[in-house]
């Protein structure tokens, strides 16, 4: 593996337990792996949520200024079509 750097982390007992579990049942072959494969998923994770947010700030934003114009929907009209639907949803067959 190129450009490789070591560092040192302090982790608590169950984790490291845990580390030791899966190189010795063979899902890995050493600690790193099982370390490196967790930053994987944590980096994927991060990306994921940093995409979810994006796209709900897309969402949100334009409704927002869109309030702002006085372009709304009146909170109660809101809660009674969701009322609506929700008791339609409740009428019909599952």
């Amino acid at each position: 593996m190129a450009n490789v750097e070591k560092i040192s982390i302090a982790l608590p007992r169950e984790m490291v337990a845990d580390i030791k579990a899966a190189v010795d049942g063979g899902q890995y072959a050493t600690a790193s792996e099982v370390v490196r494969d967790a930053l994987r998923d944590w980096t994927f994770k991060r990306r994921l949520e940093e995409a979810e947010l994006k796209e709900l700030r897309a969402l949100v934003l334009p409704a927002l200024d869109a309030l702002d114009r006085g372009k709304g929907i009146p909170a109660d009209e809101v809660l009674r079509r969701l009322r609506e639907r929700y008791a339609a949803l409740a009428k019909s067959p599952a």
